[in-house]
């Protein structure tokens, strides 16, 4: 069963929204617990007015404990599944229900060095920790990778906080992240956080792998909204529950399969836990593996075993992708 309703739901209520880069709008909420937030924290949100109810996790970019308010950026994405889309729609005065503060990402306090890696809207997840560690005079670089500067939420602030602790990348002016160098450059006392889209994920993930670190000194938090392929509908078959549905190019396998009356188990929504991952009967596509639970041998698989289906899609061949799955 989802774990939808295992944890506590409070109300809370919009103060003030304000757009912080293109597509990204910050909303500060006023909620009725403790604020006392740490490092890579996020809170859990059930999202108003959705057809379907629809949950969504978000960092807590910041928090103030006086104010009993905390601070979440979301991106307006372009093939939003509802969720970016109605927080979009916030005013001050709307109203949701959100969870407390949860920890999928901890910052570990005490490494002789940190590497801080964001990614677009994983800037969102990165902030408060080098906020952290330079209240702790820890030693740190902040990396923050962006399409352009206008896209780039909280830039000024990055560099008005972090000067030279912090280094800048921006494709729109031909300086892109080598990520080679990156991973090069780092040494065994040294811990990676990172946060951003898959590819990023990936390319640091492989090249990390390809030396002799640590790899629990890598740490991570993605988002499942982006892949190798443009999101397309495709169709979906459970044959031991005789289910048949459209997965539609605004939402995930998991919601289809959710709509089309299957009992489905998830919980992180992010490609992160693996709980919603299904077994896969037959394939016509391929799929794009949008998770990072799965190890590279796994994804690479002619026909892979399983997917987590709240990301993981199928992109299309000559003819119309579907897949057959059975479901645990």
């Amino acid at each position: 069963m989802s774990t939808l309703h295992d944890k506590s739901w409070f109300d809370a209520t919009v103060v003030a929204t304000t757009m912080v880069a293109e597509e990204i709008k910050r909303i500060e909420l006023a909620v009725p617990f403790d604020v006392s937030c740490k490092a890579g924290e996020h809170i859990d949100v059930l999202l108003p007015g959705a057809e379907r109810q629809l949950k969504r996790s978000y960092s807590i970019v910041d928090a103030d404990r006086q104010a009993g308010t905390v601070a979440l950026s979301v991106f307006r994405t372009p093939n939003s599944r509802g969720g970016s889309i109605m927080m979009h729609t916030l005013v001050p005065d709307s109203r949701l229900r959100v969870s407390s503060p949860q920890q999928d990402f901890p910052l570990r306090i005490g490494a002789r060095r940190y590497v801080l890696l964001a990614g677009g809207i994983g800037i969102t997840a990165i902030l408060s920790m080098a906020d952290t560690l330079r209240r702790v005079g820890a030693n740190y670089h902040l990396i923050y990778v962006g399409r352009h500067r206008a896209a780039m939420a909280y830039l000024d602030r990055v560099i008005a906080d972090h000067g030279e602790k912090a280094t800048i990348y921006v494709d729109a002016e031909n300086k892109p992240l080598n990520v080679k160098q990156l991973v090069a450059e780092i040494d065994s006392d040294t811990e990676l956080y990172m946060c951003g889209p898959i590819r990023l994920m990936d390319a640091v993930r492989r090249t990390w792998h390809d030396t002799d670190l640590d790899i629990t000194n890598l740490r991570f938090e993605t988002f499942g909204n982006s892949g190798w392929f443009e999101p397309e509908p495709f169709t979906v078959t459970v044959p031991r529950l005789g289910l048949t549905t459209q997965v539609e190019q605004d939402e995930s396998l998991l919601e289809a399969l959710e709509r089309a009356g299957a009992d489905m188990m998830f919980d992180c929504r992010k490609g992160e836990c693996g709980l919603c991952q299904v077994k896969i009967l037959s394939l016509q596509g391929r799929i794009d593996h949008r998770d990072v639970f799965f190890s590279e041998a796994q994804k690479n698989e002619e026909l892979p075993a399983t997917l987590c289906c709240c990301v993981s899609r199928v992109s299309g061949t000559d003819l119309s992708p579907n897949i057959e799955l059975d479901i645990p």
